[in-house]
């Protein structure tokens, strides 16, 4: 049973049995990184041993087993490792997002905004940071991290509050800045990041299992590197606020504090060599990759020649469109890189520069981008998709663009680039039933846009 929802793909004819092509492709992209699974699929129990990949652990060495974390993959995540540990976990606290819950029977689940920070979400990071700050060197702390995490896990350090950090994290995502510059500034303005987990949980054993949303898996990126030796410093952190024109206009408390920090009279994050990562340890259990690999086989089984282009796509979100609408025209003219049947799949997290007042994601505004190019050429189509089945702050995950869309959004009475002015992809989609509609899926590996050529 497919994830979409039926207008995307229930059409007649030849339409309606590209549009099932698709559907089936991206729920295997899903289904690959689906968190239980995954989780699964790297830890295993043996009587009192504990395997996390080719790593073992005595379960008897250990006092108390507790379970920690953040992420839109919080919860299957959790149900996994309580399959695995059961009553050994002593206690247990995940942030997740809202409607994102699954029952648990160990871990506590703690829903939180995304990806405005919000109250709820400090109250259950303070809980985290207090339920680590009593781990010992017989504890063994099992930490679970996906996408959603930096938001989720908020926790501002004295004096900065939380109003401050939402209204910064705000302005930040409308200018633009990408999420490793965004995490480079929480890093420095937080308790958990940066390391700041592992930090807190010292000199406990640390097990972090990563469900990766950030381009290129780099583990001092994703969720903001709770558990591991952060690279950067308090002057990168200024320099991104200077860099999008916020740090004069910035709250004291955040400009004293990196200054602070910059001048050295606050200790600076946990770098490479600090000890305490000694006792860390951190497992990728899903990413984009396997996410896009998956798809790359289901459209073979559908008779597609394929080409993974690359997993490391970022940038503004309707200048990645004209690329790939590019590519289109190419394979429809010349069958190169790739010929018909064609499925090319690209992954990544782009961007987008927020100047209207409209409603949309960023995988919204790159297939409406791509509409307004794909026009007239037959044959063609390009679904973007967020994994995580929330496109910015919408319901929906992204939307399917074909050769076809300007004419039917014409007879509709809708101006295409009225709405991409405005960043009112949804409102554009969403009458020509064109929308990714999947709920949350539970799991959150950066996006995927799949491009398609009959």
């Amino acid at each position: 049973m497919t994830r979409f929802a039926a207008a995307l793909y229930e059409r007649a004819g030849q339409v309606g049995e590209r549009r099932r092509q698709i559907v089936h492709i991206m729920d295997a992209a899903l289904d690959a990184v689906d968190p239980a699974k995954a989780v699964a699929a790297h830890l295993r129990r043996q009587e009192n041993m504990l395997w996390v990949g080719e790593r073992a652990y005595d379960l008897d060495a250990f006092r108390h087993v507790i379970v920690v974390g953040g992420g839109k993959a919080g919860a299957p995540m959790a149900q996994a490792v309580e399959a695995v540990l059961g009553d050994r976990i002593t206690a247990g606290i995940v942030n997740v997002k809202y409607g994102y819950t699954l029952p648990t029977d160990h871990v506590q689940l703690c829903e939180a905004g995304h990806p405005i920070p919000d109250e709820p979400g400090r109250q259950g990071a303070q809980r985290i940071a207090a339920l680590l700050s009593e781990a010992g060197a017989e504890d063994l702390v099992l930490c679970l991290i996906s996408g959603g995490g930096s938001a989720l896990m908020t926790l501002p350090s004295a004096p900065v509050t939380l109003a401050e950090m939402q209204a910064l994290t705000d302005a930040l995502l409308r200018a633009g800045a990408t999420i490793n510059e965004i995490n480079t500034v929480r890093k420095h303005l937080e308790t958990i990041k940066g390391g700041g987990l592992a930090r807190l949980a010292y000199p406990a054993q640390v097990v972090t299992l990563i469900l990766s949303d950030v381009v290129g898996n780099p583990l001092d990126v994703i969720a903001s590197g709770p558990t591991v030796p952060d690279t950067t410093t308090y002057a990168d952190a200024q320099e991104v606020l200077a860099r999008y024109g916020l740090l004069v206009a910035a709250p004291a408390s955040i400009r004293e504090r990196l200054a602070a920090g910059r001048a050295g009279s606050i200790a600076e994050t946990p770098k490479p060599g600090d000890a305490l990562f000694e006792r860390a340890h951190n497992v990728i259990v899903a990413s984009n990759d396997i996410a896009a690999r998956a798809a790359l086989r289901e459209a073979e089984r559908l008779g597609f020649r394929t080409l993974l282009l690359s997993t490391f796509v970022e940038g503004e979100a309707r200048e990645v469109a004209k690329v790939l609408v590019g590519i289109a025209r190419e394979i429809h003219q010349s069958g190169s890189p790739v010929a018909p049947p064609a499925c090319v799949v690209v992954g990544g997290e782009t961007t987008v520069t927020v100047r209207g007042q409209g409603f949309g994601g960023r995988n919204q505004e790159m297939a409406l981008m791509a509409a307004l190019r794909l026009e007239g050429l037959p044959g063609v189509a390009l679904a973007c998709l967020a994994t995580d089945g929330t496109d910015g702050p919408t319901d929906a995950s992204g939307a399917l663009a074909d050769g076809d869309t300007m004419a039917r959004a014409r007879a509709l009475g809708l101006d295409a680039w009225d709405h991409l002015e405005r960043n009112d992809s949804y409102r554009f989609f969403e009458p020509l039933d064109d929308l990714l509609v999947t709920g949350p899926t539970n799991t959150n590996v950066n996006d995927l846009a799949l491009l398609f050529a009959w």
